[in-house]
């Protein structure tokens, strides 16, 4: 029987989990622990990754790289002691971490699937590739968060889903909420929305100012940040979803701040994860009473003003599992099974699987600039010329025609774009890629160009943009595979 695995790498925590030999999905656990905090420290030149750098976090003295998921694809470090490391590298650490959790209680690994939030930017998911690669992970395969929670509450439920259910998905860093269609267990994405920078955390910092601001009400004394520990925050976060009030000593100072004062604070958020669920209802063309249930994935739902909004707008009680930490994971592990060519699954992981299927679908509109003739102003306009369109179901390829403008042209100027609507003014899209396709001398206007975006099962594009007489070809793979990279300088860093 071969090992595969579903690691979830989180904004705050990590997770991984593996598909038993009876075909159910379990979480595999860290020193007894179901999910492992996603912070890194250099301590005598080696990483180390866990717990020890989570209670360092925040702390004056220590330098402790966290929530680097959220700069995932920017240019962005992070300064532990005297080396500097990028998101990609920490990533990579914390990754590597989760493959010596799963490697020390299964022993080799055959494959993993890695989840990234819905709402990822290409730079993003090519960064998630490539600490992967730099873990040493065999990774052919990415999944959407929310689609993965989608999965295990598909394999959980005792009769097949059919219908249209909603995934809420909000974590210590980004918010995913999609709407999928089901048939007999066939799971569909059909729209999503997301912020990739909305979490828990974001609750954290603001308890922490508020716990600031009562301090200099109370006693005129400006506290720093070091002062008020993220992860004191966090524990206290969870308290206030308990009880009424929690306190917390700063500066020798007892300050106490009550459930509805954090509630007020963090209002702002939940308002606009709120708009967001409306907004993809909107992309699905449903009412809240199209849906079948509502499931949970992600350890800030169980703030109780997040579950109080989620009722709000979808008019029903949403279904969590008892530890809405792990379903990401779980998720994960299944669909790595999914994925495999089945040649090693046993027989109860193969009836496990069997009835379990899912897509995806693209959340951008892709397209390319163009030039047309205005009558009307009797001028060339740019534009932007949509070729896939948000929503759509992935894998897929589109092609579109054009032709050269005028006699002599030596070279177009391609460019990928991408926008959030369906937008036809360049001024509104963002440019993923630009480059030039040289063209053969001395030929007429009007000849035909043809350009082609496809789209793999990761969420990865492959951009053609072909000179159909000569065959003249200019491509890009928008994923690492375009720059594949060796295994970084982390590698001598880490803890073995």
């Amino acid at each position: 029987m071969s090992n595969y695995i579903g690691i979830d790498l989180g904004t705050t925590y990590s997770a991984v989990a593996t598909i038993d030999a009876t075909g159910i999905p379990k979480i595999i656990e860290n020193n007894g622990k179901s999910i492992t905090p996603s912070c890194v420290m250099l301590e005598n030149d080696k990483l180390i990754v866990g717990e020890i750098p989570e209670t360092r976090y925040g702390m004056r003295g220590f330098d402790v790289g966290a929530r680097f998921k959220r700069h995932m694809g920017e240019e962005h470090t992070t300064q532990l002691g005297s080396r500097s490391f990028t998101p990609t590298d920490l990533s990579a650490a914390v990754l590597k971490e989760m493959l010596k959790i799963a490697e020390n209680q299964l022993g080799e690994i055959s494959e993993a699937v890695i989840t990234i939030p819905a709402n990822f930017m290409q730079e993003a998911r090519d960064a998630t590739l490539q600490a992967a690669q730099k873990a040493g992970i065999n990774v052919n395969y990415i999944i959407n968060e929310p689609t993965a929670a989608a999965l295990f509450y598909g394999h959980q439920e005792g009769a097949a889903l059919n219908g249209y259910y909603a995934v809420y998905d909000l974590g210590g860093g980004t918010f995913d909420v999609s709407i999928v269609k089901a048939e007999n267990n066939n799971i569909d994405v059909i729209a999503t929305q997301g912020v990739a920078k909305l979490g828990g955390d974001d609750f954290d910092k603001i308890l922490r100012d508020l716990f600031k601001q009562k301090l200099q009400e109370m006693t005129s004394e400006e506290a720093q940040d070091e002062d008020v520990p993220l992860s004191k925050m966090a524990e206290l976060k969870v308290k206030l979803s308990e009880r009424q009030k929690a306190p917390h000593v700063i500066n020798g100072e007892v300050i106490e701040v009550s459930r509805v004062e954090f509630e007020e604070k963090i209002s702002p958020l939940i308002n606009q994860a709120e708009l967001l669920c409306e907004t993809v209802m909107e992309e699905a063309d449903l009412q809240v009473s199209d849906l079948q249930a509502v499931y949970l994935a992600g350890g800030s739902t169980r703030v109780p003003a997040v579950m109080r909004s989620i009722k709000k707008v979808f008019q029903k009680e949403p279904i969590g599992s008892e530890n809405v930490d792990e379903v990401v994971a779980l998720g994960a592990a299944l669909y790595a099974a999914m994925k495999s060519t089945g040649e090693h699954l046993s027989s109860a992981q193969s009836a496990s699987i069997k009835k379990l299927k899912v897509s995806e679908i693209a959340t951008y509109f892709f397209g390319t600039l163009s030039v047309s003739y205005n009558s009307t102003k009797n001028s060339e306009e740019l534009n932007n010329s949509l070729i896939i369109s948000k929503g759509e179901k992935i894998p897929c390829a589109r092609t579109e025609k054009f032709a050269t403008r005028y006699e002599g042209q030596t070279a177009i100027n391609c460019t990928v774009t991408k926008s959030g609507s369906p937008e036809t003014d360049p001024r509104f899209v963002s440019t993923v890629w630009e480059g030039d396709l040289e063209l053969p001398e001395n030929r007429p206007a009007g000849m035909e160009i043809e350009v082609t975006y496809s789209f793999d099962e990761n969420g990865m594009m492959h951009c053609k943009f072909l000179d159909v007489e000569s065959g003249r070809l200019t491509e890009v793979d928008l994923d690492n595979s375009s720059e594949k990279q060796s295994a970084s300088e982390i590698d001598k860093f880490l803890v073995e």
